[in-house]
């Protein structure tokens, strides 16, 4: 465990296990570093596995300007823990708020990601509900900053795609809710308007998608409705990328289906080190039906 401070002067905890090819863990808004436990005890057999808490999550930094708060920003950190650390080339695994950033790592720093793992990406992209995302997202931080941490978090714990959770693992339900009311209200405020409601829609990013060779997995729960239309496009859009669909499952897919989420993603990863994942066949894209 230690810190490393980024180019714009925050400092961002993180904790490591493992020795190996180098795995980076990005959170989702309601998560932390310790989301990916089940993922840093599996992975850490074979990889040197880091995760790491985003800005506005103590015990990294909290900056209280929403300057600080930006998705070139939370791309930037991944770039920023690399170079601290001295890994040149890492796998890179994102869910949700950490799959977005992971998706623009991998745009922006093809050079420095092996792989992408792509989970639960797609909130706001839609553009014809871009208003109601940009609506909810500024909903929940005033009710983080007006509500107690444990009343926001009892809230959200409650949304549509968290349900699955509670349905599956109840105990692991409370364990969420219980680390989500451990956050910053103040930094979870400042993510929601400066990261999330402020990202580039994924349908305003096809050109660039279009371009990205980096072997790409993305991942979807199958009742996650805001992230489905948004993995859809991912995996039309990129050459590199196939497409996993976890059924009954929401949207905290390594949470729910953790021994699920472990073996797809182990399987990725030995075959983009075997030289196994390579670009989509385009004799598949002929447009005919049959």
């Amino acid at each position: 465990m230690g810190y490393i401070t980024t180019s714009d002067d925050v400092r961002l905890y993180y904790e490591e296990a493992g020795t190996g090819a180098a795995v980076v863990f990005v959170h989702e808004f309601a998560g932390d570093y310790r989301s990916y436990e089940n993922q840093l005890r599996f992975f850490s057999r074979r990889y040197r596995c880091i995760a790491f808490n985003a800005r506005g999550y103590p015990p990294s930094d909290v900056p209280d300007d929403v300057a600080k708060y930006s998705q070139a920003r939370a791309r930037d950190d991944i770039r920023d823990l690399l170079d601290r650390l001295e890994i040149g080339r890492a796998h890179i695994v994102g869910i949700s708020m950490g799959g977005f950033a992971t998706l623009h790592f991998g745009l922006a720093y093809p050079e420095r990601a092996n792989s992408l793992v792509i989970g639960g990406c797609g909130y706001g992209a839609e553009p014809s509900r871009r208003e109601q995302f940009i609506a909810e997202c500024e909903a929940s931080a005033r009710r983080f900053e007006t509500l107690t941490m444990e009343e926001a978090a009892a809230e959200y714990a409650r949304g549509p795609t968290r349900i699955q959770l509670q349905n599956k693992d109840p105990r692991g339900s409370d364990e969420f809710r219980r680390m989500l009311a451990e956050h910053s209200p103040r930094g979870s405020a400042l993510t929601l308007r400066g990261v999330q409601s402020r990202r580039p829609s994924l349908f305003e990013l096809v050109d660039q998608l279009q371009r990205l060779t980096v072997p790409a997995l993305i991942m979807a729960g199958d009742e996650d409705d805001p992230c489905l239309e948004g993995s859809m496009l991912l995996k039309r859009s990129i050459p590199s990328a196939a497409l996993v669909i976890l059924p009954r499952t929401g949207h905290a897919l390594n949470l729910e289906e953790p021994a699920l989420f472990n073996s797809f993603v182990a399987d990725f990863f030995h075959q983009v080190e075997n030289g196994r994942w390579g670009l989509r066949d385009p004799r598949t894209l002929s447009g005919r039906i049959i």
